[in-house]
């Protein structure tokens, strides 16, 4: 992925194209040896665009210039049953030859136009679900999800979910250490992916929870000690049924699936940046063997442990 194309139409919704701005428009930054794109914000008729909040852009690329893009992304805008033909034949052309599509919130009806949601998973923002539905009835969409990726099509449910989306696709494409990097410059936390390989369960904040808060930095910072329900609940002065639906309520998961994607996380990193073996991963991070991360990694990754060592860190396995 190196060249990546926003577009934007009349009636732009600023925190959109500014979360995209944010992960894709960065410069260099020596401290994370960060990937820079080819970065270009296209219009259908250059020039003026007009805003959604009081103020409006001024856009110098045409469509043409996103027409090679390995990403295209589109951003919301207010009048999002409305969209350009020319983005929709843009996007439906951009599939054709094998780029990412990412529509960002509403931008997920332009998807629809081109035909691009039939049969596939998708979301949107959770006010827009039902009209999405009746609109394109033969879409697959999820509405309590922060986003979705089915092959390159990757749909967002608008917001800060933008976010999320972005880093994901920067964790496909360039590895957990990449994406880390760029959510610490953001500060915001990297988000932790669900059980599937191509379908992203409701992030999990890290440890923004009601009255667990302290005990899930805890369970972060000792990931190797035993993290059943029973030994947590015991830490949590409260009955298993009791801390089990505590830890339901305040994290929207399960402990043992939060566990695991903090497992899975630590061992990408470890994974990226150190060239111990894969039982010494899994030791490491609490799964205790190699066997046992590797169903894990694989179920929820979609590779095994050494082929994502091999794509991220050009480590060979010990």
């Amino acid at each position: 992925m190196r060249k990546v194309a926003v577009v934007v139409q009349d009636g732009a919704e600023p925190f959109g194209l500014g979360s995209m701005c944010e992960v894709w428009a960065e410069p260099y930054h020596p401290e994370d040896d960060n990937p820079v794109f080819d970065f270009v914000v296209a219009t259908p008729r250059p020039g003026r665009v007009r805003g959604a909040s009081g103020f409006d852009l001024h856009v110098d690329h045409g469509l043409d210039d996103a027409a090679d893009a390995d990403l295209v992304c589109i951003a919301p805008k207010r009048r999002y049953l409305d969209p350009s033909p020319e983005v929709v034949e843009l996007v439906r052309a951009a599939h054709e030859r094998g780029a990412h599509v990412f529509a960002h919130c509403t931008a997920a009806f332009v998807l629809g136009e081109a035909g691009l949601l039939d049969g596939r998973r998708c979301t949107t923002h959770w006010r827009h679900v039902d009209e999405l539905r009746d609109r394109h009835p033969e879409a697959l969409i999820d509405p309590d999800v922060l986003y979705v990726q089915d092959g390159t099509i990757v749909t967002g449910a608008g917001s800060a979910a933008g976010l999320d989306a972005a880093l994901h696709l920067m964790r496909q494409q360039f590895g957990a250490r990449t994406a880390a990097a760029a959510a610490r410059r953001m500060v915001v936390p990297p988000h932790r992916d669900g059980g599937q390989a191509q379908f992203i369960a409701r992030a999990v904040p890290d440890c923004d929870a009601e009255t667990l808060g302290p005990l899930l930095t805890w369970m972060n910072h000792h990931l190797a000690d035993d993290l059943g329900v029973e030994t947590l609940a015991r830490r949590s002065h409260m009955s298993a049924r009791t801390f089990a639906r505590r830890f339901r309520d305040e994290t929207g998961t399960t402990p043992h699936a939060w566990v695991t994607r903090q497992r899975l996380q630590a061992a990408e990193e470890l994974l990226e940046q150190t060239d111990h073996s894969v039982d010494w991963v899994a030791a490491e991070v609490g799964f205790g063997n190699a066997a046992a991360l590797r169903h894990h990694f694989t179920r929820s990754r979609g590779v095994s442990p050494a082929q994502y060592r091999r794509t991220f860190a050009g480590v060979r396995s010990a």
